[in-house]
């Protein structure tokens, strides 16, 4: 192929309208995935960087060039032609569920970082600029396209795709007027389309009207008749026996109602109610057919609509009506419970019971705060339950080992207690009144589950208690300081002989303990002045054992851990005092440690801002007690020796001059974190040079950045 072809800049302009333009016209026709590549190229970068930006400037400018409005002539005929070819063969994009496979049956399928995702976000770019050149020429190409479907002159499920395809890639870029007109056609055309097809089909169809609907939820905001209609028929779609268009149908409602949940609420032009009550009423009949994921995936989106009624009056009904189903269900096996609970070891029970509180936890995600009402209905029942099921499963572990666990009723009653445990964390992360929750849920809460976690074999502790505990203390923040104590002696100390072993077991108790530790040092430190030495030695202990761990996540949880407890203690004027007295050379050791060693490079840049505020403690005198016996008066000194002492024993190889230049950079540079970063890596390429060992993987931070920022660039071009 002609070089002219793939690098249009390098020919005369009107050379490349009269010869390139046809030849890439005709190779982007052609089924070969790598020439129509090279040609997609041609076209985005003529198209982006040539007519669309000097259009803009154009129309910008006070003063108009002829040269260019020639120039945008010139060229209208063949980017015409150009929409058609982006029209007739846009790439799938990445959240279309609903395709045909190989054997011709429709099945769901998920696309993620793909060659044709790539291809499709290449084409979507020319064809949003090729539609704001010309938004009416787009408008009618789209609209031919799609006559000709519905007639049957150009009808495949190929074909149909494509279009759609291409109409929901520009959606908000053409003129109000030209994308009113493309979205009414094209809707009403799809509809009378899916009335005339059956079978799969009509299944390829369905999907195709979700997928533009979903695109286009800003111009239904403006279009209530149309949004109506919409409603509709996705509510028809959710009775398609099909998983993949069950699953859009519900995908798209929940886009719908999060984008404009007030429509829904308020009484609309020509209404004799809000639609809300429609969507209630009918509520029963729309889920019936739905799989349990696409019920929470409704009852969420739902959900929204109920939080966007101000009046709480008004919401509180409409909550009432929005949970029947699940609330009557609840209330008949709590009344089953207090006859006989046994009936809450029977497995379909269990089912239900995960059920309930699962629709729960997805309404109380969108509703926010206001769901405290529905919390308040069910919470001393749900605790009862949790005590329950506990007493079952912990006889279990102790009878039986820890392989009961897989046994399916025991799986069954422990996935009951953790969807308790998210429903109760799930409301305080979004509650607007820490104080109310911290006086009246946590109490209760913290009776029912600390104890229980505590007194548990290791296998049987939830790690969903580490993570609702976490949740609580960094929502509630102040309000918990009173609680710390009692939290950490149930579940922290227990939780650390666990994860202490080794550093493989338990993976989920050691990520959420840690982000419980820090939750609990960022937003109820005083708490901590309360601990006994021995309990605060412990903590400082295992955030030690953190920063020197080998999975990245804890390490990194580590240092940041680290680095808030060292800012808290020293807003703490008699508390630092003891902590620098006892701990100080203690952990500069061991961020040594770190810093020399090579296998934790990838937390340089905390390991510095740890040292550049340690060191600068002692610099300014902020370390108001004496560190050392032997030179009492000065501790920047004692701290330089110590330095440099500990480092000889380590690596005796390394010269004096090398220690002291060292040393003297800590102190020079911790002001400056990034150079301060680059001198501990030369100080680790000496140290790698000195034992002959390979250097290039100090660098491996800086290069996937490098790599990082290059593919940011890539993608913007």
């Amino acid at each position: 192929m002609p070089t002219s072809c793939y690098t249009p800049s390098r020919v005369d302009k009107a050379t490349q309208s009269s010869c390139c333009c046809p030849t890439c016209r005709l190779h982007s026709a052609v089924e070969e995935t790598e020439i129509f590549k090279i040609c997609l190229d041609y076209w985005s970068h003529l198209v982006a960087l040539e007519l669309y930006k000097e259009n803009r400037f154009s129309n910008s400018s006070a003063l108009k060039r002829p040269s260019r409005q020639e120039r945008k002539k010139l060229y209208q005929d063949v980017l015409s032609q150009v929409r058609v070819l982006m029209v007739s063969c846009m790439a799938k994009p990445e959240d279309v569920l609903v395709v045909e496979n190989d054997h011709g049956q429709v099945v769901r399928e998920q696309m993620h970082g793909t060659d044709a995702t790539t291809i499709y976000k290449t084409m979507k770019d020319t064809l949003v600029n090729l539609a704001q050149l010309d938004s009416a020429d787009t408008a009618q190409v789209m609209i031919h396209r799609l006559v000709n479907q519905v007639n049957g002159a150009e009808w495949s499920q190929r074909n149909l795709n494509v279009l759609c395809w291409a109409i929901g890639s520009i959606s908000g870029v053409m003129k109000k007027d030209d994308e009113t007109r493309v979205l009414h056609t094209v809707v009403s055309g799809l509809l009378n389309l899916y009335e005339q097809k059956s079978g799969k089909d009509q299944l390829n169809v369905a999907s195709n009207v979700m997928y533009i609907v979903g695109q286009y939820v800003k111009f239904m905001k403006d279009h209530w008749n149309f949004l109506k209609a919409v409603i509709i028929k996705l509510v028809e779609f959710m009775h398609l026996t099909h998983d993949g268009v069950q699953d859009m149908a519900c995908d798209t409602f929940f886009k719908i109602a999060k984008e404009c949940p007030g429509h829904f609420v308020r009484v609309q032009v020509g209404e004799e109610a809000p639609f809300i009550n429609e969507i209630l009423n009918t509520i029963s009949t729309v889920i019936c057919h739905l799989q349990p994921q696409q019920v929470y995936t409704f009852f969420e989106a739902v959900g929204f609509l109920i939080r966007a009624q101000k009046d709480q009056d008004v919401q509180v009904r409409l909550m009432e009506r929005y949970l029947v189903l699940p609330n009557q269900a609840w209330d008949r096996i709590i009344l089953q419970a207090t006859k006989n609970t046994n009936i809450l070891t029977e497995e379909e029970t269990l089912r239900q019971l995960s059920s309930i509180l699962r629709i729960n936890i997805s309404a109380c995600r969108a509703v926010g705060h206001p769901f405290v009402v529905q919390l308040g209905r069910m919470y001393l029942n749900m605790l009862n339950i949790y005590k329950g099921l506990s007493q079952t499963v912990s006889s279990a572990f102790q009878n039986h080992g820890e392989m009961v666990a897989k046994h399916p009723l025991i799986h069954s009653m422990i996935t009951v207690k953790r969807d308790i445990l998210q429903l109760i964390s799930g409301w305080v992360s979004c509650s607007q009144e820490p104080h109310m929750a911290a006086e009246n849920i946590m109490p209760s809460l913290l009776d029912a589950v600390l104890l229980d976690y505590k007194q548990n074999v290791p296998a049987a502790r939830e790690p969903e208690v580490l993570r609702t505990m976490e949740v609580i203390v960094n929502k509630l923040g102040v309000h918990m300081t009173n609680n710390i104590n009692r939290i950490f002696d149930a579940v922290f100390y227990c939780t650390l002989d666990m994860i202490g072993k080794n550093f493989e077991e338990f993976p989920e108790h050691r990520v959420h303990v840690f982000s419980l530790l820090h939750a609990a040092v960022s937003q109820c430190f005083p708490a901590f002045l309360y601990f006994s030495p021995e309990h605060f030695k412990q903590v400082l202990h295992a955030i030690i054992w953190a920063f020197r761990h080998t999975e990245r996540t804890i390490e990194d949880r580590g240092l940041q851990i680290l680095y808030t407890l060292l800012q808290k203690v020293a807003a703490e004027e008699v508390v630092s005092h003891i902590f620098y007295q006892s701990y100080f050379f203690e952990v500069l050791q061991h961020i040594l440690a770190v810093v020399t060693d090579t296998s934790h490079t990838a937390g340089l840049t905390m390991h510095a801002t740890i040292l550049a505020y340690m060191l600068a403690q002692v610099e300014r005198g902020k370390v108001n007690v004496t560190l050392s016996a032997t030179i009492p008066a000065n501790n920047l000194v004692h701290v330089q020796v110590y330095i440099a002492s500990l480092l000889k024993t380590v690596f005796p190889q390394l010269l004096d001059v090398q220690l002291q230049v060292f040393v003297t950079g800590l102190f020079s540079l911790n002001q400056n974190i990034p150079a301060l970063e680059e001198h501990l890596r030369d100080f680790l390429v000496q140290i790698k040079e000195i034992t002959g060992e390979d250097t290039s993987d100090l660098f491996l931070q800086e290069r996937e950045a490098a790599l990082l920022q290059a593919q940011q660039k890539k993608r913007n071009l």
